[in-house]
């Protein structure tokens, strides 16, 4: 009788802990019914992969333009129609690089372009596609030839606001009207005087970088190892004026005409071509300089790599 009435309570709290489990699953199982979706709920910030590029921007400035793309996308009541990346976040499988200014527009409703863009019609396609009908507008070319003081240029080929170009048109109406006069057509130089050909005076810097052995004999003749690369600092219609095709524009390709660099460099590698076309072109050298530091010393025979870098500065008048 003393084991039975030991068993009891044990039991009645066996009965007591189950039921607490059951009622505690079943708050759960309704918590979870009663949880609103993802599907329609878009996060405050926003992560977008942009043809490879990743921008973070507010939800607010993708909806901020009524009936463009980018608010047709995020106002959507399920989200998981949009694509993704691997990482979550949403894809759009266009220019990454243009989007910035698609972006810079959303938030605003205003484009700033960086002076001289060059790649305006492609951005105009943007705006097209993303469906921006004020910014296809704005990018739109215009159709007058001369532009007030206030408006950007932008033009897309730097070269149409070279002064050279004017020059030689107002050349060539000189031309037409003196004819007639003694000695045929006249020409000018830019400054202001005749000549055979147009040119403007100016600088330009030719540099190399270089490498050669120098043995323990001081004596020795100096073995060259190579020239790296041929640069070329001055104003670029002065370097494309002499070099031509010849001059590699990739590392600086939308200078304006009338602007200097420092980044051109030439497509060949021997100094003595870039000597003859400065000058056939008119120009002479006017200084020159040349350091010398030692990278580093050969094991095995002493001998010493020394790097050295050389500038030729050449002056047409």
């Amino acid at each position: 009788m003393v084991r039975e009435q030991r068993l009891k309570p044990c039991h009645s709290s066996n009965q007591t802990v189950g039921r607490r489990r059951e009622f505690t699953m079943a708050l759960a199982d309704n918590a979870s019914c009663a949880k609103p979706s993802d599907d329609a709920v878009f996060p405050e910030i926003i992560e977008l992969n942009v043809g490879g590029q990743v921008y973070i921007t507010r939800h607010n400035t993708l909806v901020s333009v009524p009936g463009s793309l980018l608010w047709e996308m995020f106002t959507q009541k399920n989200i998981r129609s949009l694509a993704r990346d691997n990482k979550g976040r949403f894809f759009v499988d266009r220019d990454g690089f243009l989007f910035r200014y698609i972006l810079d527009y959303m938030r605003d409703q205003q484009l700033v372009l960086p002076e001289h863009f060059p790649e305006r019609s492609r951005l105009q396609r943007e705006a097209e596609y993303f469906k921006l009908p004020e910014l296809v507008k704005t990018l739109a070319p215009k159709l007058s030839k001369q532009n007030s003081i206030g408006d950007e240029p932008c033009q897309s080929d730097p070269e149409e606001l070279s002064p050279s170009m004017d020059t030689a048109r107002n050349l060539a109406a000189a031309s037409a009207i003196l004819g007639g006069a003694p000695g045929g057509s006249i020409t000018a130089t830019a400054g202001g005087g005749t000549g055979q050909d147009i040119r403007r005076s100016g600088f330009i810097t030719i540099g190399y970088r270089g490498s050669y052995t120098l043995g323990r004999d001081s004596q020795t003749d100096a073995k060259f190892r190579r020239v790296a690369r041929i640069m070329v600092c001055g104003k670029t219609s002065l370097a494309k004026e002499v070099f031509g095709e010849t001059l590699n524009e990739s590392r600086d390709p939308d200078r304006p005409p009338e602007r200097y660099t420092s980044r051109y460099y030439l497509k060949f590698t021997f100094l003595e071509q870039a000597f003859d076309k400065l000058a056939d072109s008119g120009f002479h050298m006017v200084a020159c300089n040349s350091t010398g530091t030692c990278a580093f010393a050969h094991e095995q025979t002493d001998d010493k790599i020394w790097t050295s870098y050389t500038e030729y500065v050449f002056y047409r008048e």
